[in-house]
């Protein structure tokens, strides 16, 4: 259950970065735009109820939020890590 919660908090937050108007991962996506965040809510929704299940209420609500963040934070460092290792030149 813990590693469920885990990959829903990091794919939301993946869904929410890819609808991005800044990402640069895959430029195609921006797109969907729409349906990448209502996607990304989703499984925001079902982290914070696996993690609720498996941790109980304000561990289970600060643990999918947390996971969340990192993710949040990790994806545009990953973006402009992998624009500047291609020599894309800006990545802001």
């Amino acid at each position: 259950m813990t590693v469920l919660y885990l990959a829903l908090a990091l794919a939301s937050a993946l869904g929410f970065y890819l609808a991005s108007a800044h990402q640069r991962l895959v430029p195609r996506w921006r797109a969907h735009a729409r349906g990448l965040r209502l996607l990304a809510w989703a499984l925001a929704l079902l982290a914070t109820i696996a993690a609720v299940a498996a941790l109980g209420v304000w561990a289970g609500v600060f643990s999918a939020l947390t996971m969340f963040m990192l993710g949040a934070v990790a994806l545009p460092y990953l973006d402009a890590w992998r624009c500047l290792r291609l020599e894309r030149g800006d990545v802001g």
